[in-house]
Order: C-alpha cells, then sequence, then structure tokens
C-alpha cells in the first residue's frame, strides 16, 4: 500500500558568482497528480535557476507555466538567491509561509516579513521581491506549512513555534533541523 503522496520540493542549486538558489515548494493536494505536478514545476525552477533568472520572473514564468499544464492545480513556492559576496538575500514568494532568519551574532530569529504573493497557477498576479541583508553564519530556515499547520490551531501559533525553536544554538545544519522537528513534533 502506497503512503500518502504529496507535491512537496525542495531543491539548493549552485549559481555563477558563488552564488546558491534556495527553493521550497507545495502544489496543493495530494497523489499521484500532484506529485507529478510537483515534478514538472520542480524541473522547470532548475532549469530557469541555471539561466539566472530573477525571482519574480521566475516565480512568473513558472506560474504562466502551471497554467499552460492545467487551470486545477495551484503550489505555493518560495525561491531565494543567497549571495555570499553582497552579502544579500533575494527573495521572491508565491503565497507559501515565510522563512525564518536566525542571527549568527546574537542568536535572535525573525519571521521575514515578505509580500505574500499568490500561489502558482492562479495567474496575473505580480510578485514582488524582497532584499535582507545577511551575515556570515546567519540561517535560513525554509519549510513548508505541514510543519507548522496544526489541525485546531492558528497557523500563526506554529509559525511562532518554528521562530522559538530555529534560535536555539546548534552545533550543525542537521542539529538545528532535528531541534525544529523535535520541537515541532511534539
Amino acid at each position: 500500500r502506497l503512503g500518502r503522496i504529496g507535491g512537496d520540493w525542495f531543491d539548493t542549486i549552485k549559481l555563477p558568482g558563488s552564488r546558491t538558489a534556495l527553493v521550497v515548494g507545495d502544489v496543493m493536494g495530494h497523489g499521484l497528480n500532484s506529485a507529478a505536478m510537483m515534478g514538472q514545476l520542480r524541473t522547470a525552477v532548475q532549469t530557469m535557476a541555471a539561466m539566472e533568472t530573477p525571482p519574480a520572473q521566475l516565480l512568473r514564468s513558472l506560474d504562466d507555466l502551471a497554467r499552460r499544464l492545467g487551470d486545477t492545480y495551484l503550489a505555493t513556492c518560495l525561491y531565494a538567491v543567497y549571495d555570499p559576496i553582497r552579502g544579500e538575500l533575494t527573495l521572491a514568494n508565491a503565497g507559501h509561509i515565510p522563512p525564518v532568519l536566525v542571527r549568527a551574532e546574537d542568536g535572535s530569529s525573525e519571521l521575514l516579513d515578505l509580500p505574500t504573493g499568490a500561489p502558482i497557477g492562479v495567474g496575473g498576479v505580480p510578485f514582488e521581491v524582497t532584499r535582507v541583508k545577511v551575515a556570515p553564519g546567519d540561517r535560513l530556515v525554509l519549510c513548508t506549512d505541514g510543519l507548522v499547520e496544526v489541525r485546531g490551531s492558528d497557523i500563526g501559533e506554529g509559525l511562532a513555534a518554528l521562530c522559538e525553536s530555529a534560535a536555539h544554538p546548534a552545533a550543525s545544519m542537521d542539529d538545528a533541523c532535528d531541534t525544529i522537528i523535535r520541537a515541532l513534533n511534539t
């Protein structure tokens, strides 16, 4: 028997100039069709990232693709480009939950205040870019709503718990992830 098949995905993509693209997305719904749509969107993001498509334009193109593939699918997607030379993140959001930024300097964490944007597949909605200064050692925590949504609770509670758990010191990124998952799965 197959387990629940979903449309969540994430990637890190190496870019020229020591930059890295970070992406997290979630096709709404479950089953093979959602998983297949996720695969198509994920491949498109990888291709556009390799062509150095700017974040807002990448989401617009992804939205156009999703609408051409069918009008029954919606997806959320957060796309960010990390530039260590400039000390900057450039982010665009298509209806996805915001990431948490943990500052290395003092261990503080904040839910980034990004324009939400419409989900991929809605069509005709512009996507905005946000730039955030970052320092060496800062951590960006990306996740899908499945980590922070609890039935019967406001998603704000889950996001607050994510912020709090992300701020705990960790020896490695794996340890940081383990801490967050343990805190949110209790």
